[in-house]
């Protein structure tokens, strides 16, 4: 009776979808056609019936992690609070361990070619990189006149394009870039 409550449980579970949380499941139909279900198989009767899948490892960061030194960058270099986080969140989503597919790393995913320009040794500590990146920020708003469109498109796309094009260049990834950047900047600053 025991093992027939079993069964119907598992199809149930099974048929709703619902994710099994401890191991791989074993089965085996006897001779009397009793099914029998185990998770540790103490015979070679018992076959696969379903197999555990892998847990994701959550990389749930806080977006407050960053915060102090993110105060320090906005006082030693006079850029916004706000936006130092905002271009942080659409950059890395605050993953101190970026890397983007064109080789920019950290968080505000500072590009090789700009470490010694901005004082970054290590890419990778969040300190410097966020250090860098402000310091970076405020370079850019000097140059474009605090006209913070073209800041983010030249943080973006580089600032020979911006100059180029003398608006946000016609690249949909900065287009978007921009948007994204801006969006979760407003809402930074309301927060």
């Amino acid at each position: 009776m025991l093992k027939r409550i079993g069964m119907v449980l598992l199809i149930v579970l099974t048929i709703l979808g619902v994710e099994r949380a401890f191991a791989d499941i074993y089965m085996y139909k006897d001779s009397l056609g009793v099914v029998h279900f185990t998770n540790v198989p103490t015979s070679s009767k018992y076959k696969l019936y379903i197999k555990e899948k892998p847990k994701k490892r959550l990389h749930i960061i806080s977006t407050k992690k960053y915060d102090d030194v993110i105060r320090k960058a906005q006082k030693k270099y006079g850029v916004e609070f706000s936006l130092i986080k905002a271009v942080i969140k659409v950059e890395s989503d605050f993953n101190p361990e970026a890397v983007s597919k064109k080789g920019a790393k950290g968080l505000m995913q500072i590009m090789p070619d700009n470490f010694k320009s901005l004082a970054v040794k290590d890419p990778f500590n969040p300190f410097q990189n966020i250090m860098g990146g402000a310091l970076y920020l405020q370079q850019l708003l000097k140059r474009y006149e605090n006209k913070l469109h073209l800041v983010l498109a030249a943080y973006n796309a580089g600032p020979e394009a911006v100059d180029k094009y003398k608006k946000i260049p016609p690249y949909e990834e900065t287009q978007n870039y921009v948007k994204k950047v801006m969006e979760t900047y407003s809402q930074y600053k309301k927060s």
